[in-house]
């Protein structure tokens, strides 16, 4: 989870104006959470404390409470039209508008680091993004998360990847730089991500392949860095350090929480949370 915030906090000042290198300084003083924070936090906030009431118009509540508290980070248009109708409609009147953005794969980190099957997944990512894309997006990004904590050869990573969900692995970081664009859809968010995840060599690499191809920085900063995280288990303490200093007491107290719950996971990272938070 953690690694999908520090993802998306490194990415936000670059979202908007890419930079085609890797050579680039992590933290700025602008740089900040968005809404892909937010919507993590609040799907983290759900599995602590209604996972054993799995209703989807409870889930739909949580995110509409956090989006709430923090309704100006840059969410999508069509996902703020949706998230805003439940100012006035009840949650249980909810329906999905068929979305296959990217923003199902930014958020799933925590239902993968908790409860990873795929139908968690499907719950969670069907009350917005139930387009066939969409679901398929934030399973291939769970699924990675899930498998990547004990499988370390990153071949039979990409393998698997490609056999169970069909996408196209088979380019490079360097390519990627060359000819990538914005886009804010799974289909052409989220192998992006894996091939920046399987190219890197640690989690700070992992993230600057992320930045480096452009796009949509901070949400593929952010799918990447969830995977990055599950697989190399540690994150450099000034990183953790830099983030967390630039979230609010809410956030960190979900945060903290949230490891307490996956501390047989991710027992450094865990560690080095709760001392920052």
């Amino acid at each position: 989870m953690i690694g999908a915030i520090i993802g998306d906090i490194v990415g936000s000042i670059y979202e908007f104006d890419n930079h085609k290198s890797k050579e680039f300084p992590l933290f700025k003083k602008e740089s900040t959470f968005t809404d892909d924070t937010v919507m993590t936090v609040a799907v983290a906030d759900f599995m602590l404390c209604d996972h054993g009431n799995p209703g989807q118009p409870r889930f739909i509540s949580y995110l509409h409470e956090w989006y709430k508290k923090y309704p100006n980070e840059s969410y999508g248009a069509k996902f703020t039209k949706w998230i805003r109708q439940f100012d006035k409609i009840n949650y249980v009147d909810y329906i999905p508008y068929n979305s296959f953005g990217n923003g199902s794969a930014m958020r799933i980190s925590p239902v993968a680091d908790m409860f990873g099957s795929r139908e968690n997944v499907k719950f969670i990512t069907e009350v917005s993004h139930n387009h066939p894309e969409g679901i398929k997006g934030a399973q291939a990004t769970a699924s990675l998360i899930v498998i990547s904590r004990k499988e370390k050869d990153k071949a039979t990573l990409r393998q698997y990847i490609e056999k169970e969900f069909g996408y196209d692995l088979n380019r490079t970081v360097d390519e990627l730089r060359e000819t990538y664009e914005y886009n804010e859809t799974c289909q052409r968010t989220v192998p992006e991500a894996i091939i920046c995840f399987l190219e890197s060599t640690d989690f700070e690499d992992a993230i600057r392949n992320a930045i480096s191809i452009g796009g949509d920085s901070d949400t593929l900063a952010a799918i990447t860095g969830s995977i990055a995280e599950a697989y190399y288990q540690e994150i450099p303490e000034w990183i953790l350090e830099e983030s967390i200093c630039r979230l609010p007491k809410d956030i960190k107290a979900v945060l903290k929480r949230f490891y307490k719950e996956v501390n047989y996971d991710y027992p450094k990272i865990a560690e080095a949370v709760f001392k920052l938070t």
